[in-house]
């Protein structure tokens, strides 16, 4: 089986399905050349494969990443860097584009568990974590 992201007119993942694998053409219909063709002549929507193993540009189970991130629904897919990724959780985070992962402009400290407060970063830029 396969995942299949199912986009809106604006590149915004609104569903994700399980269907046939891509490399099972046995069944694939014959007017079509891959299942993403036949998935979106079906829902009439843009349909872009997904790799289940794929997080931060990083494969889990040491194979090669595929599309920068799994899909998720609300998530963005870049059609010039044929990637997904989430949609940017604060004014001013910033896309890594080697991990297609949001990265806060301070670093995250590791003595706890922190949340990032977007307010307070804009109003003194050398703070923005809060420890819980």
């Amino acid at each position: 089986m396969a995942h299949y992201a199912l986009l809106d007119e604006n590149n915004i993942v609104v569903n994700v399905i399980v269907a046939t694998d891509e490399n099972d053409l046995a069944d694939l219909p014959e007017e079509y050349t891959s299942w993403e063709e036949c998935i979106e002549d079906r829902y009439s929507m843009t349909c872009k494969r997904t790799s289940y193993n794929t997080i931060a540009n990083t494969h889990l189970l040491d194979g090669t990443p595929f599309r920068g991130n799994y899909a998720s629904v609300g998530d963005i897919y870049d059609t010039e860097n044929d990637v997904f990724y989430q949609q940017k959780p604060y004014e001013s985070w910033s896309l890594n584009s080697t991990n297609w992962s949001w990265e806060a402009p301070l670093e995250k400290p590791t003595d706890g568990r922190y949340y990032w407060d977007e307010e307070l970063y804009q109003s003194d830029n050398t703070q923005g974590w809060v420890n819980e």
